[in-house]
């Protein structure tokens, strides 16, 4: 949507406010853009709600598949919009899609990879992303030369084909192990484990200690009573159900979104737009490239890292580059010509060094998310929860992501037309925010079998805090433990101890 907002097909096609002294077609309102722009997030919010029921139900690869097929249709509605009205329910249809696929991909991945490249394996699914937004990106630029409608229709016809592809390529993938032995389908689990675990040894000790876990979890859950969205609010599960949803919230609250969806008028205030043409585009994409790029050290070294302190180092960083660009709008800015800029969004003009400034800040903000806060937000959240409620709360932590993306989509191009350079401080106070809560409350999750999580959830345990369990700063990242078990070399007894009472310890 943001290489497709500023062009004029596009602007002519919904046109509202009619035409500037130039003949150009203004568009929607800023209030019917932002609602078609969040018309996507609105329903992504929808299907992610949804995805637990039909998840757990059905399986995490059926319920994939079925994301895809919605996806098809929505495209193929939006691709055929002649009206505002069918526009968004398209990119409706399109939101709960994404909805399913945003939160159950994640669970999916996590489910079947190994703890020591869990990690790296779902930051892969964000790279995945970061690639489908750059090449739609281009391709938007490069339709933006066709006249006429099909500057528009193309780009959003052609996003329909990654979703026949999903679709084919799960056919030859297998089912999460861990959902079919909750439905009691063991000899299909230990087939699954074998193929993606055991090198096709169903006698490997990895296999047999994950299997072992697994029944003994499934046995333990099955003799719980059923799931239901309100366990996720008990006094047990509450800790880790706001960690999860905070981990959504915040990285929407970082302020990403508005470079993703509305980088042409920051752009554009920063003088690289000339009216009536697509200059802006070529320059907004540079960001997109970024994000790509970045985002590999992340799928390198996040494991290593750990998922505490790639949060703390990105919300510092993110925060420090919104400051610098509020900063810069605050002094140098002015107010827009009469005729200047079309949207009443572009609400500032600047100029010179100053505006080489908020470009080059402005990329350093999404350098600074992508390999931080845009493939552990998606990693994390799954790592949280116990198998029995694993499709559910993530279904959960993603609406809330969704119902975040729909208010701001819907809430920048206003704010920008009202409060102007403001904008950036308060994603700045989100950002220093969200730095002081992940380090008091987001535990270590890298590392650990999702199993044995659990244990860091505990509030039975000597020095845990009720409700909460293992304090948050005392959970610790044990990589080389992982690697050694994976690689099924023998552990000591001490080092045994340290793997299953790591949390016992840290805690005293």
């Amino acid at each position: 949507m943001s290489a497709i907002i500023s062009t004029q097909p596009y602007l002519c096609q919904f046109n509202q406010r009619g035409h500037d002294e130039n003949g150009l077609c203004l568009g929607p309102t800023d209030d019917v853009q932002g609602g078609i722009t969040a018309a996507m997030p609105g329903g992504s919010w929808l299907g992610a709600l949804v995805s637990g029921i039909v998840s757990d139900a059905f399986g995490r690869k059926t319920s994939i598949q079925l994301g895809a097929i919605i996806w098809i249709i929505g495209s193929v509605v939006v691709c055929a919009s002649v009206n505002i009205p069918m526009l968004a329910i398209g990119r409706v249809i399109n939101g709960f899609s994404v909805g399913i696929c945003s939160a159950q991909v994640p669970v999916y991945i996590s489910e079947i990879s190994p703890p020591s490249k869990r990690g790296r394996l779902i930051g892969f699914q964000q790279w995945a992303i970061t690639w489908g937004i750059l090449i739609m990106f281009f391709i938007c630029y490069g339709s933006s030369f066709i006249p006429g409608t099909a500057a528009f229709r193309l780009p959003w016809g052609l996003q329909a084909v990654p979703a026949v592809l999903l679709f084919l390529g799960l056919v030859f993938l297998p089912e999460s192990p861990r959902w079919l032995a909750k439905k009691d389908r063991w000899e299909q689990a230990v087939e699954v484990l074998t193929l993606i675990h055991g090198k096709g040894d169903p006698n490997s000790p990895w296999v047999i200690r994950e299997l072992s876990e697994i029944r003994e979890v499934v046995e333990f859950e099955r003799a719980n009573a059923d799931v239901s969205y309100f366990e996720l609010f008990t006094p047990g599960m509450i800790n880790r159900t706001q960690v999860g949803v905070f981990t959504q919230i915040w990285s929407q609250l970082t302020g990403m979104n508005v470079m993703m969806y509305y980088i042409t008028y920051v752009f554009t205030m920063a003088g690289l737009s000339e009216p009536g043409t697509n200059a802006v585009l070529l320059p907004s994409g540079i960001q997109f490239v970024i994000n790509v790029v970045m985002t590999v050290p992340a799928l390198l070294w996040m494991d290593r890292w750990g998922r505490r302190p790639t949060l703390l180092v990105g919300a510092f960083l993110m925060c420090f580059w919104l400051c610098i660009n509020a900063g810069l709008f605050a002094v140098y800015g002015r107010a827009p010509y009469p005729g200047e800029f079309i949207s009443t969004a572009e609400s500032m003009a600047v100029e010179g060094p100053p505006a080489k400034a908020i470009i080059a800040a402005t990329y350093l903000f999404v350098a600074s998310f992508a390999p931080t806060w845009g493939p552990v937000s998606w990693t994390y959240p799954p790592e949280l929860f116990p198998l029995r409620l694993r499709g559910k709360a993530v279904a959960l932590c993603t609406s809330a992501n969704w119902a975040f993306n729909f208010a701001l989509a819907y809430f920048v191009p206003a704010a920008f037309a009202n409060i102007t350079w403001r904008v950036y401080v308060i994603f700045a106070t989100f950002c220093a925010a969200m730095f002081l809560h992940v380090f008091f409350m987001f535990p270590e999750t890298a590392n650990k079998p999702l199993e044995e999580i659990e244990e860091m959830f505990d509030d039975t345990k000597p020095g845990a805090i009720k409700y909460i369990g293992t304090p948050a700063w005392k959970t610790k990242n044990t990589r080389n433990l992982a690697l050694r078990q994976e690689r099924n070399e023998m552990l000591s007894s001490e080092e045994k101890m340290g793997v299953s009472g790591e949390h016992k310890e840290s805690a005293a």
